[in-house]
This record gives C-alpha cells, structure tokens and sequence, in this order.
C-alpha cells in the first residue's frame, strides 16, 4: 500500500510543470576570444540554455548573447563573468517570476487575441472561424505530428482561379508564444477587414494567404503542460535518451552545416535527416505541391526585433538580394512608423548569425522568391517571457509590415 501511495506520490510530482524559480538570463558582450572560449565552456559545464543566439557555438566576439542559467548554477556563472571582466547584465532575475507576470492580460475569455491561448483553444478557434466565414476562410490539415495532432492550415482569399498565394507560418519553436498569437491576429484582421478595408479587401481578392497558426503542436503543448522554455519538437531520437528535434534546423537548405549540430540533446539538433521530422515533412510537401502559386514565404519566430532573408546557411549572397533587400527596407520602414520599434534587416546569416537547415532558405530555393523570417518583439528585456499585454501592439505593427510584402507580392510577383 505504501509502495503504491509512493508511485502516485511521484507521478504526481513529476507531472507538475518545471518550475523556474531562482533561474535568471543573463546577457554577456564578449571582447575577446578568451570570453568566447568561456562562454563556450560554461554552456558545456553549466548546461546553459541559450536564447541568443540558439547556441554556445554561435557566440561571436562583439555581438551580445542571451542565456538562461538553472538556479542552481546561477551564482557560479556570475561569478565567473565577474571574475573575467566581460560586460553583462542579468535580464531577468528570477525566470518564475517573468513567466508568472507574462499572463497578465484580465480578458477572461476562453480565447482572446489579447492573451495567449493553448493548443487547444487555438484548434477550437480556427474551425470556428473557418464555420463563420465560409466565403473568406478554410480549414483543413496537411499532416499530423510526432504524437499524432493534427497540424491546421487555414486558407484566407476570396475564391478564384489561378491566384497568386502566400504561405505563413507560426509556432516553429515552441516557447516562442508571441507567434501563434500573431497568425491568430492575422486571420482576425483578415476577416475583420474584408469589405471594409480597402487594401485588405484587394489583397484578399487577388492572394490566398495560407495561415499555419502552429506547426510545432507538440512542443507548444509541452511547453504549456511541462517545461515553457521547451524549444524542439518531441520525436524520439535513436540512441538517444534526449528528446526532439530543431524544426528550423531539418529543412534541406545547407542541412546541418553551419548553426547546426549532430547532437541529439542539443537545441539546434537538425534532426537524423532532411525532414526527418513529420511536421517538417508536412509543410514541405504542401509547398512542393503548390509551388507554383505560392510567390511568398513569412515564417514568424521571436525575439530580436528583424527581419531576415536568405541566405542563413551560408555568407551567400541571393540573386534576388536588391530586390530582397528593398522590400525588407519598405516593410520594416512600414513597422516602425507605428510605435516607432526599431527592427534590424538583412540577410539572416551577416545580420544574425550562421543557421543552416532553416525553412525560409529552403523556401527560396524551392522557388519562393519572396521569404522572409521575422524575428518579433522584443530584444531581450523579456525575451520568450514577453507579457500578454505586448501582444496587440506586437501584432499591430507587424500586420503593416505583412501587409506592406504582400502587396508588392500582388503587384509584382510573376
């Protein structure tokens, strides 16, 4: 009887949420290549979970990076940082605290475009609103994930034949809240617009605009039952007791090369192949089959406040770079002029950092000319902890820069 009270008691124990008190982010600017070196050995030892950017061997001296460190080691790793003399600054102090002050909308209702909403909810939303606007908006699913949920897809657009279209994507990574949260907006905006607003009207008259509101389902479900700073996908690894896979890493552009790692238990593993994950897999395959529609690509990811294009795997300039270029100038020119945040843009392996194996390289090269990853708010004050109340202002100013790439796509994409 004991023994059985002792197998729930821990059961129970080990199915609570991972709690985060006491854990803080730091955020380092290494001079030199001493500092690289330590920041590198301190991941290895301390087992850091780096925000920016997504690993220890990205650091680069002069550039700035965010990491999260357990509570256990976080004294140990100030002091080493004092010791060296590299400029940092705790972003957050306590990681619990942030993430409890991150749901402070009062909205109570059981979805809301002003809060963040589960799995659930957003699956129970996006029927409901394909059910209210049978003229605008459809669902249907282009796969099932790793623990077999489905993976939604919304089409928005008026009816007709041989439209030009326009893929977005939300929910790679899993903690990265504020991006489901932003497709949710979009396809409200969308609706809420038609017939009223006169750009949106057009756009939605000439373009069907795909809308992926999560494609990660089982890291974003974990990151609400277990962990909230889960990051990959939840695909068993042969060999290996670690877990998931980066979907932004498993696309067959420079497949794990540069920003990539071999390592299971590592946050940027590319997986065992080229979309070796179904989720990948799923939204490959819908583009191949509509390739020839689809003109532009916008895969949403935060935090850093960017707007990046191809190429991420290599140094390599895109043959479409001006035009690239311009565009990304025009849109983030259009972000800007609302709450006047400052957004970076560029190529994302010269703005950024190296990443191989991302779904916007993989696009461009399939033959969507126009892809595009933005990076939302903020940089770095909250980082994956952004509050609800940053929600409708994030939103806001990103739809301008969306609607700003998609109106050039209906005016000159061929």
């Amino acid at each position: 009887m004991w023994a059985l009270l002792l197998l729930v008691s821990l059961a129970a124990v080990s199915a609570e949420p991972r709690n985060f008190h006491g854990e803080k982010v730091f955020r380092v600017i290494p001079q030199n290549a001493e500092h690289v070196e330590l920041i590198k050995s301190m991941a290895q030892t301390e087992g850091l979970d780096f925000w920016l950017p997504d690993s220890a061997q990205l650091v680069e001296q002069g550039k700035r990076a965010d990491f999260h460190a357990d509570g256990h080691v976080s004294y140990e790793v100030q002091a080493l940082l004092q010791q060296s003399g590299m400029p940092y600054e705790i972003l957050i102090n306590d990681l619990q605290d942030a993430l409890e002050k991150q749901r402070d909308s009062n909205i109570r209702a059981v979805h809301s475009y002003e809060k963040y909403n589960d799995l659930d909810t957003i699956n129970a939303w996006s029927a409901n609103i394909a059910a209210q606007n049978p003229g605008l908006v459809s669902r249907s699913s282009i796969g099932t994930s790793y623990q077999g949920r489905p993976i939604y897809l919304l089409k928005v657009g008026k009816s007709g034949a041989n439209k030009k279209a326009v893929f977005i994507d939300c929910g790679f990574h899993a903690r990265e809240w504020i991006s489901p949260a932003f497709c949710q907006w979009f396809v409200k905006e969308a609706v809420s617009a038609y017939g009223v607003e006169s750009e949106f009207t057009s756009l939605l008259d000439n373009l069907d605009i795909y809308v992926l509101p999560v494609l990660n389902v089982d890291g974003y479900v974990y990151t609400w039952t277990t962990n909230r700073m889960w990051r990959k996908t939840r695909s068993a690894n042969p060999n290996s007791t670690c877990i998931g896979t980066d979907p932004n890493r498993n696309f067959n552009a420079g497949w794990c090369t540069a920003g990539a790692s071999t390592r299971a238990c590592d946050e940027t593993y590319c997986g065992s192949a080229p979309e070796s994950e179904p989720e990948t897999k799923a939204l490959a395959n819908f583009i191949r089959a509509n390739i020839p529609a689809i003109k532009g690509y916008l895969t949403i990811h935060s935090y850093s406040q960017m707007l990046l294009f191809p190429y991420s795997y290599s140094y390599a300039v895109a043959k479409d770079h001006n035009e690239l270029n311009a565009v990304a100038q025009g849109a983030v020119n259009s972000l800007t002029s609302l709450y006047k945040t400052k957004y970076t843009y560029g190529p994302g392996g010269s703005t950024i950092y190296l990443a191989a194996g991302g779904s916007d390289d993989w696009a461009y090269d399939a033959g969507v000319k126009f892809s595009y990853t933005f990076e939302l708010r903020d940089t770095g004050r909250y980082g994956f902890a952004l509050p609800e109340s940053q929600i409708k202002p994030t939103c806001e100013e990103t739809m301008l820069a969306v609607k700003y790439i998609a109106s050039y796509i209906k005016n000159n994409a061929k």
